[in-house]
């Protein structure tokens, strides 16, 4: 049985790349840069056996505040540092930052507590904005986490949320393994 699991891991891969910045005007003046994440995996862990989103520095930072409420005492990687003085047109600074960005992923997806964390699998596979992504890891949301990573990009979780009706009683969750979430308060 051992061996079985060990040549399972020797032929199971995850692979992430963080590419194509993309500078994106909020209003007047502010601007933001957001980057494509692209996985690609033979895991049982993930949903989609590819997939592409875009994230940006926020939500990454998001992200690592999650996962360090579900590693506990572990010592997570960190994010490129914030800088205050970035410039979205210094290609070192932003070529660094993507490094950074990838770096970081491809650590966590090798931390197998972490890959049972729902937001992680939102994060990575869903296009869900924050507020989305942690109402759907809690269950309060008429889709589930396997739902809103299937229809990714496809527009159908907007006809669901159209229909939602969030559920109030969660009052914590917790995520389950291979990317699900279940809700554990008390009714």
């Amino acid at each position: 049985m051992d061996s079985m699991l060990e040549n399972l891991s020797k032929t199971e891969f995850i692979s992430i790349c963080v590419r194509n910045p993309r500078l994106l005007k909020d209003y007047l003046w502010h601007t933001h840069l957001d980057y494509e994440i692209c996985l690609q995996t033979n895991s049982m862990c993930f949903r989609k056996k590819t997939s592409s989103v875009r994230r940006r520095y926020s939500e990454f930072v998001w992200l690592r505040d999650c996962l360090e409420q579900n590693a506990l005492i572990m010592e997570l990687p960190n994010l490129p540092p914030w800088n205050p003085f970035f410039s979205p047109g210094n290609k070192e600074q932003v070529l660094q930052r993507m490094k950074g960005f990838q770096e970081f992923l491809e650590s966590v997806v090798q931390i197998p507590l972490l890959l049972s964390d729902s937001r992680l699998h939102l994060f990575l596979q869903s296009d869900l904005s924050i507020t989305k992504m942690a109402k759907c890891a809690c269950g309060k949301t008429r889709y589930t986490v396997a739902e809103a990573i299937q229809r990714s990009g496809s527009g159908c979780i907007s006809r669901l949320e159209d229909k939602a009706s969030f559920d109030s009683d969660c009052e914590s969750c917790s995520s389950s393994g291979l990317g699900g979430s279940m809700d554990t308060s008390v009714r």
